[in-house]
């Protein structure tokens, strides 16, 4: 890898400091390696073999990497002209998420200690002791409907559905009972039996849920499960985004329920919930779906299971407004800081102007504010990166290195974070990018405030073959 990379990047590395870096890890990585010819050049499109001897190097990488027993590693690498290679390996901790974003040598996201989440993926649903089922709600119905329509399935017993039950702690709603009674498991798929019945040329306000739909989406009795957060991943990129319900919601936008309980997918965009936590105007049991793409919200599919069943959907008609929760500020721009100072800021992101131009912003109107807990700033955008100081609700802090070291050399650094990350600006090329050795020694800085395990680094020092 490190002669691929010494071909590839020769002016980089003969500047004065110049140096490549990356990572690897079993599921990505970020290398660079030269570009494949274009398509153009080609003549025809790129293919895997335009750079199989990158991938092939990649690939023994990661076979070492897998019988170290290590889930992926950072490197930076300084190589002559000559073969003489320096090469620092950076191996993350458990309290580190990786950023695979720009160069991906850089210390991720690090947070305090094992297992914390940010607040959205902790946020519970609010009480909704006023909801009931939706008029369109028929258990009997609904079995007959799929009675009728899918004569020779075999349904789940009264004993599998207690076990169901049992294994997830809380009563399965009547309609998805009669559901399961009627077929326990997916239903073999037709060919023909996938399209929507779209007569008007929109979006259908009725389609009809074919057989082989149902029997696709449908998840066997024993997939069903919980839908709470640990069930999208959550990461602590969600520390910049807010769980907000609009007072006109059918669905509560959250990361997870303990009463969304998944029934099927459509084995590519969303998972469907029934939900039994739904919002200020939702119907108990009322069917949601759960889009794979986001980690936050949920939309609503249909008032019941019945109506979803048999192609009546519905809309969730809430408009979403960010403000003033969340909060965006331009340097030299509007709105100012003192604006957006409301008390139920949650999350604020400064960041440089269009033009880069205007004076460094000061934070003494956040002081005081109880929902902060978010705050990411662009660097050279702080007149005084001591104010952070004050706001002592802070769980997420993201800054350039420079404020960071003056919030260490301080001993500034909120006591309520965790989680930090430093932002990290790259250089035009051909120049070198910010060494990661630098950002790597600030991170343990950070960590070691929590008394939290480091970084490890291991510099090798060899002659290429």
């Amino acid at each position: 890898m490190l002669r691929l990379l010494r071909e590839a990047n020769a002016a980089t590395l003969d500047a004065p400091g110049g140096h490549v870096s990356g990572n690897v890890s079993p599921r990505v990585y970020s290398v660079p390696f030269r570009m494949p010819p274009s398509s153009r050049q080609l003549g025809r499109a790129v293919q895997v073999s335009d750079m199989q001897e990158e991938h092939d190097a990649v690939q023994r990488v990661r076979a070492a990497l897998s019988e170290a027993g290590i889930d992926g590693i950072s490197f930076k690498a300084e190589i002559s002209a000559h073969g003489h290679a320096m090469l620092w390996l950076f191996t993350p901790p458990p309290t580190m998420e990786p950023d695979i974003g720009f160069g991906a040598a850089y210390p991720g996201t690090l947070f305090r200690y094992e297992g914390v989440l940010p607040e959205p993926a902790r946020r519970l649903p609010e009480p909704n002791p006023d909801a009931r089922p939706h008029p369109s709600a028929d258990p009997a119905l609904l079995e007959r409907v799929l009675r009728q329509r899918l004569p020779d399935t075999a349904g789940a017993t009264e004993e599998e559905l207690a076990a169901a039950e049992a294994r997830l702690g809380m009563q399965l709603p009547d309609e998805l009972k009669a559901l399961y009674r009627t077929m326990r498991s997916p239903v073999e798929p037709r060919e023909d039996d996938w399209d929507w019945d779209e007569d008007d040329g929109g979006e259908p306000d009725e389609r009809e849920l074919t057989d082989a739909m149902l029997g696709e989406l449908l998840f066997s009795l024993d997939g069903v499960h919980i839908g709470d957060a640990a069930t999208r991943y959550p990461s602590w990129h969600l520390a910049r985004e807010a769980v907000i319900t609009p007072p006109g919601a059918a669905v509560q936008q959250l990361v997870g329920s303990p009463g969304w309980i998944v029934f099927g997918d459509d084995h590519g965009d969303s998972r469907y919930a029934i939900d039994m936590t739904p919002g200020p105007q939702g119907n108990l049991g009322q069917v949601i779906a759960l889009p794979v793409h986001d980690r936050i919200g949920a939309r609503l599919e249909a008032h019941s299971l019945t109506d979803f069943v048999q192609g009546r959907f519905a809309q969730d008609a809430a408009r979403l407004d960010e403000a003033p929760v969340i909060a965006s500020v331009y340097q030299g721009g509007q709105p100012s800081i003192e604006a957006i100072a409301h008390p139920d800021l949650e999350v604020l992101v400064i960041r440089k102007g269009p033009k880069r131009e205007g004076e460094p912003l000061g934070l003494a109107s956040l002081a005081g504010l109880p929902n902060l807990r978010t705050l990411y700033a662009d660097p050279g955008t702080l007149a005084d990166p001591l104010q952070i100081a004050g706001l002592a609700t802070l769980e997420y802090l993201e800054l350039g290195p420079q404020d960071w070291r003056a919030l260490l050399d301080a001993r500034a650094v909120p006591d309520s974070l965790l989680a930090a990350q430093i932002i990290v600006w790259g250089n035009p090329a051909p120049q070198p990018q910010p060494d990661p050795a630098r950002y790597v020694v600030l991170a343990n800085e950070i960590t070691a405030l929590w008394n939290g395990p480091q970084i490890a680094e291991t510099v090798i020092d060899g002659q290429l073959e």
